[in-house]
């Protein structure tokens, strides 16, 4: 079993040749920091909006080297944050809905390019669905849906699906009920992101890989090989944001651990369902996520350790064997049929999280520095949707997507160690304490001890 070498993503769609490194200082229109997907979309949207715009791209290791070639491949329209922070916006209620409905059609953006710029990342749009596999789960469950419906949200954006309709779709052990909404899309995700990075560069713009940025300010990106200036600098580092001179405490580098089986028989995924290649997960508190991939396997990820002391990061995606056991067991107990598959790969990576939990956008007129990202793992349609309101945010055009109550929004900063690793382990502590109470019982109320972490942590609901 392979064990880190980035994710099996990359292994499977080819580690790429590097591109050059920044050979010395240079100028541009405007200096991009981070080629993952947020940096990749900004370019790609500011090249088509004005061709002539010089654009530099600053990655320093290759792109798609973050979560954007490790992550779970959900193109989803998932929030990245709470409705009712966001709708403290002057906009409201009206500026979350709006939010939202831009980013249901964010994931067909996504499929649209693909398609457009020839981009074969195996992207399905067969949505999500969220599963329950016991009574506190399914009573959280059925809560949800009532929020969403008290929201405006119908049965064509969110449904809920008793037992025997989710086993028309998909079988797992256990499972008591779900909800689904069809705006997801399953995707490799990095045949997305090393896809998008040639058609950037097939536009003229530059990015130089192998390239660390020490440092940002007004008009200038600080490399070893020399400066980079430019009246736009947008830095799109999402989880590796706590290495930036003055970000150590913007965005919490939290861990998120995969496993992806060999090629199931025929026999198993008879057994299993799956056609509709629904992007899944479950209503645990630390809960899992998984897909059906192009190739035929079941990829699985969760928290392992959820937090390294001092925002500290991997080197290579290598991940703890405890952490492989636990989500291998979680794999054979919701899927029995894939256990002759066997595990071939396990890898993690780091997504940012705000203290807030909620993603932002922001372009500061008078100094030129923008940035995005903070998106807690749902960012591979985020991020298209904030790369297109970032291009807007450059150009200085006013837009519906300036507008969106994301934009601007500022979050507070992360405690101090050790609180900060006290606390991140301390509430996994409690989620998976809480898990194992409500699998033993059949009561419908959730744990206190969950209850407990939703309070320490400030994760929205």
């Amino acid at each position: 079993m392979r064990n880190g070498e980035v994710s099996y993503w990359w292994q499977a769609h080819g580690i790429p040749a590097r591109r050059p490194s920044l050979p010395g200082g240079t100028e541009a229109d405007v200096c991009i920091v981070g080629a993952g997907y947020t940096g990749l979309w900004t370019a790609y949207y500011l090249k088509r909006a004005d061709p002539g715009l010089r654009i530099v791209v600053l990655e320093a290791s290759f792109a798609g080297f973050g979560a954007s070639g490790r992550n779970g491949g959900w193109v989803t329209a998932t929030l990245p944050g709470s409705r009712t922070r966001y709708a403290r916006h002057p906009q409201g209620t009206a500026g979350v809905r709006e939010l939202e409905r831009h980013l249901r059609d964010t994931v067909d953006e996504v499929a649209r390019v693909c398609a457009a710029e020839g981009i074969d990342a195996g992207l399905v749009k067969g949505g999500t669905l969220t599963i329950a596999t016991s009574a506190a789960q399914d009573a959280r469950l059925r809560h949800r849906l009532e929020q969403e419906r008290s929201w405006g949200d119908d049965s064509g954006i969110v449904r809920y699906l008793e037992s025997e309709d989710l086993a028309g779709r998909l079988r797992v052990t256990g499972a008591v009920g779900a909800v689904y909404s069809p705006h997801c899309a399953r995707v490799q995700p990095a045949d997305l992101v090393a896809g998008l990075a040639e058609v950037v560069t097939r536009a003229g713009v530059l990015l130089y890989e192998a390239t660390p940025v020490t440092s940002i300010s007004a008009g200038r990106a600080r490399t070893p090989a020399g400066d980079v200036r430019a009246p736009y600098i947008v830095r799109c580092t999402e989880g590796f944001t706590a290495d930036m001179p003055g970000q150590h405490r913007t965005l919490l580098p939290m861990n998120s651990s995969m496993i992806v089986t060999g090629p199931l028989s025929d026999e198993a995924w008879k057994s299993i369902g799956w056609d509709g290649f629904e992007t899944i997960s479950d209503e645990a508190h630390a809960y899992i996520y998984a897909q059906r991939t192009a190739d035929g396997r079941i990829a699985l990820g969760g928290r392992g350790i959820p937090y390294r002391f001092g925002s500290a990061l991997d080197h290579d995606g290598a991940i703890a064997p405890a952490t492989i056991a636990q989500l291998g067991r979680i794999l054979r107990r919701m899927f029995p049929a894939a256990t002759q598959a066997g595990i071939e790969h396990a890898w993690c990576g780091v997504l940012g999280v705000p203290r807030d939990w909620c993603a932002t956008v922001t372009m500061d007129p008078r100094t030129g520095l923008g940035w995005a990202g903070g998106y807690s793992g749902h960012g591979v349609a985020a991020a298209n949707l904030a790369g297109r309101t970032l291009a807007d945010l450059v150009r200085g055009v006013a837009s519906p997507l300036t507008a969106l109550p994301w934009v601007g929004h500022r979050s507070s900063a992360w405690e101090v160690e050790p609180a900060r690793w006290a606390g991140v382990h301390g509430l996994y502590a409690l989620y998976r304490t809480a898990d194992r109470l409500e699998a033993a019982r059949r009561s419908p109320r959730t744990s206190v001890l969950a209850r407990a972490g939703d309070l320490i942590s400030g994760i929205p609901h």
